[in-house]
């Protein structure tokens, strides 16, 4: 069964890369992320993560750019991770004019802060590096429709775990949906502050 009730670009795009049939987590996941719930998604690797991610990032976005502000955070553990998830949604914004910003601890802030400045749509970033951020006030989340986190395994790790503390009580509203391969003790624990409501899907 192919993918359903997507923007046309994102069915295109798809097709090009020749994924035609969602999984069986992407069956599940796609829907209930569209529905604008906070969700938890949890599944194991290969199970087409990335990729909804990315799709359900674009859809929120109508897969075109407006304003200056982020109006979607993919928050991952490293700058590897990073760079790689930044390829990732290259492929899926090449024909559209959303605009990709991929920042990094390695990056200097005040780089990060004048580029992100220039207007951006969708950040790509780790914990540290939107913490600091903020912190400057370099990045105006009052436009944030989406906050995405990749293999949120990694904030189990007491710094990134604070690190997105302060970084969730600094956002007004967005919606957020968080994948991880297993669920933690202490992911579980974000239900009671910015997971509020949250669905859980899991294959």
């Amino acid at each position: 069964m192919p993918f359903k009730k997507l923007h046309p670009e994102i069915l295109e795009t798809l097709e090009q890369q020749n994924i035609e049939t969602p999984t069986a987590f992407q069956k599940k996941s796609i829907p209930v992320i569209k529905s604008g719930a906070n969700v938890y998604c949890i599944a194991p690797k290969g199970s087409g993560k990335t990729t909804t991610l990315i799709v359900t990032t674009l859809q929120k976005l109508k897969c075109e750019a407006v304003g200056n502000a982020p109006r979607a955070i993919v928050l991952v553990e490293h700058k590897e991770r990073a760079m790689e998830m930044y390829d990732a949604f290259l492929k899926f914004t090449k024909y559209n004019s959303l605009r990709v910003y991929v920042g990094y601890e390695e990056l200097h802030v005040d780089v990060q802060k004048s580029e992100i400045f220039e207007g951006i749509d969708i950040l790509i970033t780790t914990p540290k590096s939107m913490n600091k951020l903020f912190l400057l006030n370099g990045v105006n989340t009052a436009k944030l429709k989406i906050f995405s986190i990749d293999d949120a395994e990694f904030l189990i790790q007491k710094s990134a775990y604070a690190a997105l503390m302060s970084i969730t009580q600094s956002v007004q509203k967005s919606q957020y949906v968080l994948y991880a391969e297993k669920m933690h003790p202490k992911l579980m624990r974000f239900e009671s502050y910015f997971m509020e409501y949250a669905k859980t899907i899991s294959v």
